[in-house]
């Protein structure tokens, strides 16, 4: 595959408030929709699952192929790796009974291995570096790995910690602004910041988007997954229009 980006661009958007608005919108939207495809159609975790992975490996070919940066593309990838990872998740969690403790240290364990070999190979784990194809399988393997990681920790957090969907959101929310502290008064790597971060919001839309949809009895508002969705997909929209995203800037910039 011979494929040339723009030099010095990355094929990821710069990390700015908007990225992380849309980010938590599309992982909420990963829980709503993984739920309603498994839950409120009926098709269960595994059909879910093959459904969703099914539209990943399509976002992701398109992604890769592409020769810049483009929002779209790179959001629906985005959400098309938080619907896949809440089926998956689910699936090892319940239907093979894993359990949220196992499910949360099995998919930790391989989301480290993921980042250790990407560091490994390329020598750094910077998203300024996902500009070519074999950096952004590395990216991709990773976030897919985040993804399905949030799930497990989101759900493992209401339920089992017992913090319930509000006690989870506040839980995450407190721990991405004590990331964003440290971002603007310390020196901690940023690339470590990035990666808490990006990993932190997965959880947060795992509960938040359990709280929309899940039943009164269990702490949720029970409404529509369908309208959940719905809405979530147009405030995406709406942000991704309003407030254009231009690419992050190379290692060379």
């Amino acid at each position: 595959m011979n494929i040339t980006v723009e030099k010095g661009l990355s094929k990821v958007p710069e990390v700015t408030l908007v990225f992380w608005l849309i980010k938590i919108a599309a992982t909420t939207l990963g829980e709503t929709g993984g739920d309603m495809v498994s839950m409120s159609m009926h098709l269960g975790y595994l059909v879910g699952t093959a459904i969703f992975a099914v539209v990943f490996l399509a976002a992701v070919s398109v992604q890769v192929a592409a020769s810049r940066f483009h929002p779209l593309v790179y959001w629906v990838t985005i959400v098309a790796t938080t619907t896949v990872g809440t089926t998956l998740a689910d699936f090892a969690d319940r239907s093979l009974g894993i359990g949220y403790a196992g499910g949360t240290t099995l998919l930790l364990a391989l989301l480290l291995l993921s980042l250790f070999a990407w560091y490994r190979t390329m020598g750094s784990v910077s998203i300024t570096t996902v500009n070519t194809p074999k950096v952004e399988m590395f990216y991709w393997i990773t976030i897919m790995f985040s993804q399905t990681l949030g799930t497990a920790l989101g759900d493992w957090t209401a339920d089992s910690a017992g913090f319930g969907y509000l006690g989870g959101a506040a839980l995450f929310g407190a721990l991405l602004a004590l990331l964003a502290a440290a971002c603007y008064w310390t020196r901690i790597s940023r690339t470590l910041l990035f990666w808490a971060a990006f990993i932190l919001t997965r959880p947060l839309g795992a509960v938040v988007g359990d709280f929309l949809d899940k039943p009164v009895h269990d702490g949720g508002l029970a409404l529509s997954r369908y309208a959940a969705s719905a809405t979530l997909v147009v405030a995406m929209a709406l942000l991704i229009m309003l407030f254009p995203q231009r690419a992050a800037a190379g290692p060379g910039h």
